[in-house]
């Protein structure tokens, strides 16, 4: 972690225990400002809400970019911080692709809100909700449904490591649910994201939709999604994972 983000993070944790409440924390599995498929520019937008109830104190990371700068601020009660493009107006960076980490001082964490769209010349998409996660989502196998790749659709998978060891990963392409027709293993490095395409993971898949990705891993501090696009204009959809099994 950069020293910066250390020292903020040191103050907030010092406050809340002076205070002799515990820090919370929300993730984002990924926010970004990044260049994809037609030089379409992904940008992320992030709302942070003190709903709590009192004054906290907040700091804001770009966990896989070990040399971004930390955001700190204090939000009044019922104070909202928003941010158009996250990475260039919070962090300063032209370019980015990371899980956010947002860390409060206090008992209850601020909401969080996140929305990424791509720019096109003059066109914008329609805006996909990005899930934020204020607790652990960690289960052994978990599941990432009605994925596509063809002429219309394509699908990346997002694999979130925030732990501080490497991640084991295996990822089992289905059609049909319990019958595997790809298999493939990855690790994950500490504090890292790894953001690809379905048919990078999985050569073989020339086209079809309704697919299903199973994702094994022993690693808890791990979030795993998807984001299904159509092609003609950019128009996405986040993909949470559900609990599933062998």
């Amino acid at each position: 972690m950069h020293r910066i983000a250390i020292v903020f993070l040191v103050l907030l944790t010092a406050r809340a225990a002076a205070q002799d409440a515990p820090v919370s924390t929300t993730v984002v599995p990924v926010v970004g400002s990044a260049y994809g498929v037609s030089m379409a520019r992904w940008l992320t937008d992030v709302e942070i809400i003190n709903d709590t109830g009192g004054q906290v104190d907040v700091a804001i990371e770009l966990v896989a970019v070990p040399d971004a700068p930390v955001f700190f601020t204090t939000l009044s009660p019922g104070q909202v911080q928003r941010f158009t493009d996250i990475v260039g107006q919070a962090f300063g960076m032209e370019s980015a692709l990371s899980p956010l980490r947002v860390t409060t001082g206090g008992r209850r964490s601020v909401s969080v809100r996140a929305q990424a769209y791509a720019i096109r010349g003059g066109e914008v998409s329609t805006p996909q909700r990005l899930d934020a996660y204020g607790r652990e989502t960690w289960f052994p196998i978990r599941v990432l449904d009605n994925l596509g790749f063809s002429d219309e659709l394509r699908t990346n998978i997002g694999l979130v490591n925030l732990g501080d060891q490497d991640a084991e990963f295996l990822l089992a392409l289905q059609r049909v649910p319990g019958r595997s027709v790809a298999i493939t293993h990855l690790r994950i490095g500490a504090g890292s994201l790894l953001h690809i395409s379905i048919q990078s993971l999985f050569p073989m898949i020339t086209d079809g939709n309704g697919f299903s990705v199973v994702v094994e891993t022993p690693s808890r501090q791990t979030h795993v999604y998807a984001s299904v696009i159509r092609n003609a204009d950019n128009s996405a959809q986040f993909i949470a994972s559900r609990v599933g099994s062998r």
